[in-house]
């Protein structure tokens, strides 16, 4: 079963943190349901790779996740379910 998320204007600021809990990035803008992450620069490589990020425009720092890749929304973070 897919899991349907529409992010909101009050998901920004929230935590994207991978299964285990560790923190990944930040969510920095919601566009029409869709959570764009500031991912932290000590993983970025593993997420651009594992999130499908490899095409993504360099110039941009914010990516998005796509709702098949969240387990959880809470009132503090994000959490990813395929990390």
């Amino acid at each position: 079963m897919e899991r349907t998320v529409t992010f909101t204007d009050s998901d920004e600021g929230k935590r994207v943190v991978d299964a285990s809990g560790a923190e990944v990035g930040r969510v920095v803008d919601v566009r029409h349901g869709t959570a764009y992450v500031d991912p932290d620069p000590s993983v970025f490589e593993t997420l651009k790779a594992k999130l499908g990020w490899e095409d993504a425009d360099e110039a941009s720092d914010a990516y998005p996740i796509q709702t098949a890749e969240v387990q959880e929304v809470t009132d503090d973070e994000v959490r990813l379910a395929r990390f």
